[in-house]
């Protein structure tokens, strides 16, 4: 029979770096200078509150901060540097777990009244070593509403002896009766630099090799969190062994490589939109989410403005070798390239949930920031417009201002402004509101020329091009009477197509003035409201008259008697007028009429 070999594991007790390398003094914590700072002067000074809040994000120090002050404040035989000896009674039952004046509480699981009421019953008993009894409440946001009520008068009036040190991720949700019996610390996040000089004293600590760039990647990766750094920082140790490479950061924690950002934006810069949707093929194809494309995209866009200006470089939280490829990449693109590309990858971020099509919208995306710049630059294109002063008025258009001018009160104007030149540009922005059709205001005893439709425009512009080559034309002279004749000929031709505007006419006869001007009365302003029937009026007179000088002046009749009613009173009153009974029946009947 063969015999099965049976080989024997033996595991050695790993202890993770967050616990590791935990700090034990004040001098050892990351990132919290300005707090220890304080801690430690409060010490020396005998300042110490009777209630501490340490209050900020996850995995930055405020338990650990705790446990020291809550050591450092039991220490026999304090340091000039005022830190705890380590050798003396408190010190080293602390650090065995085993002392009886401090003591830890979690906020979490001992939430109800009846742990807080045991926590109260056991401040009552003084410390039998050390001068402090010290009660360190983790997440104490998590007691209830009850439990605070009963907390709050300990925490008032605690005994001499008594410290409370209290710490929470959460500080809105602690009541503010709590929070006014508190010094309240803030701790702040740590800085990248700090973590990765953390990182890389435990690396050498642990012989373990590691790229600047990588342990730039895991402190990015932890946010500001020390402690998630050293746990990234771990399972990295435990993916590659004692070498820790760039690559196998990024591929271990599933992350983007700087260079396909690097890549893309020197795409968009050169307006190459077919290399742009191969590298994002090639990013969606690794399995990487287009959202985190996103994100990343207008991080990268970000780091470019920031290092636009020297001053604000130091924002920038790179390694030195991205900071300069960084550098180098900006100086290709101009400030209005790069808020144009964060606008519309924004707008992109900020719509890819409901988009059906993710992919599309992301291609879009990239397809138009490839389109804001030029290939030889990175500017975006200002295209401008040339503007020509339109064609002089018409003499029917002259006369119907003049006019309007007499039934429009005058107004004070301005100065006249300098006249553009045929050459002058004209931005964008201005050229519509100058294009646009001039439309009179309506006002009382005026005459309006609305904008014409779009046929009628096309009508216009084919009568006024005629009248160009008109004073090369015969002008034959002609009498009252032949333009009576011809005036009503036109009125009945055209009553069944423009009936108001045949009475209108129909109702006075014309007058020919000097220069071949005819000046005719119309009742109301509407009548003449579009002036292609004015035109089309002139142009069949030019035709049969044989004489292309003639120019129609359409002035308003101004009559009483022809004025029209509208209200019910001007209503009565021209009947009255008419039929003088009808007031003596209004009066005997003592009516009244509704103004």
């Amino acid at each position: 029979m063969t015999s099965l070999k049976t080989t024997d594991y033996r595991m050695e007790n790993f202890i993770v770096s967050a616990r590791k390398y935990r700090p034990a003094t004040f001098d050892t914590v990351v990132g919290q200078n300005s707090i220890t700072s304080t801690l430690k002067n409060a010490i020396r000074n005998n300042h110490l509150a009777q209630a501490f809040l340490f209050t900020g994000p996850r995995g930055i120090g405020k338990t650990t901060c705790a446990r020291i002050l809550a050591k450092t404040i039991n220490c026999e035989n304090l340091s000039e540097n005022i830190e705890a000896c380590n050798k003396c009674e408190s010190c080293t039952s602390f650090n065995n777990s085993a002392s009886f004046n401090i003591h830890e509480l979690d906020a979490a699981s001992n939430n109800s009244v009846d742990d807080i009421r045991n926590l109260v019953d056991q401040v009552r008993i003084p410390p039998q070593v050390g001068r402090y009894k010290i009660y360190i409440i983790d997440e104490v946001h998590m007691l209830s509403a009850s439990a605070f009520n009963a907390f709050l008068k300990t925490l008032e009036e605690p005994p001499a002896y008594a410290k409370f040190i209290l710490a929470t991720t959460e500080k809105h949700k602690i009541i503010p009766t709590i929070l006014s019996r508190c010094q309240i610390y803030d701790f702040k996040r740590i800085t990248l630099k700090d973590i990765v000089n953390h990182l890389k004293f435990i690396a050498d600590s642990e012989s373990v090799e590691a790229e600047p760039k990588a342990l730039h990647i895991i402190a990015q990766k932890a946010d500001g969190a020390l402690r998630d750094a050293l746990s990234v920082f771990d399972q990295l140790v435990s993916f590659s062994g004692k070498s820790i490479t760039y690559q196998g950061v990024i591929e271990n924690l599933n992350i983007l490589d700087f260079e396909y950002y690097f890549k893309i934006v020197k795409a968009i810069l050169n307006n190459d939109i077919s290399t742009s949707l191969l590298i994002l093929n090639d990013i969606i194809e690794n399995g990487f989410d287009g959202q985190h494309f996103l994100i990343g995209l207008g991080e990268h866009l970000r780091n470019l403005l920031v290092c636009k200006d020297a001053g604000t470089v130091k924002l920038l939280e790179v390694g030195d070798e991205l900071k300069t490829d960084y550098q180098i990449q900006s100086d290709n693109c101009s400030v209005e390239f790069i808020f144009k590309s964060l606008e519309i990858n924004n707008n992109c971020d900020i719509n890819y949930k409901n988009s059906n099509n993710k992919r599309l919208h992301l291609e879009l995306a990239i397809m138009q920031m490839c389109s804001l710049v030029l290939s030889d630059g990175g500017k975006i294109e200002q295209k401008k417009r040339y503007f020509h002063p339109p064609k002089p008025k018409t003499i029917v258009e002259e006369n119907l201002s003049k006019e309007i001018n007499k039934e429009i009160p005058q107004v004070k104007s301005e100065p006249p402004k300098e006249e553009k030149k045929e050459t002058e540009v004209y931005n964008e922005e201005i050229i519509p509101e100058l294009q646009k059709p001039k439309i009179m205001p309506n006002m009382p005893g005026s005459i309006s020329i609305k904008q014409s439709t779009e046929k009628n425009g096309k009508e216009q512009k084919e009568q006024e091009e005629t009248t160009e080559d008109e004073s090369k034309k015969l002008v034959d002279n002609f009498t009252q009477e032949e333009l009576i004749l011809f005036w009503k000929k036109y009125a009945e031709s055209i009553s069944e197509k423009e009936p108001s505007f045949s009475s209108a006419i129909a109702k006075y006869n014309p007058v020919l003035k000097d220069d071949f001007i005819i000046e005719f009365k119309v009742d109301n302003k509407l009548v003449v409201g579009n002036n292609i029937n004015i035109l089309n009026l002139q142009g069949y007179l030019k035709k049969e008259l044989n004489n292309f000088k003639i120019n129609l002046a359409p002035v308003l009749a101004q009559k009483e008697d022809n004025k029209a009613a509208y209200t019910d009173a001007e209503k009565f009153n021209k009947m009255a007028k008419k039929n003088p009974e009808l007031k003596n029946l209004k009066d005997q009947l003592d009516l009244e009429i509704e103004f």
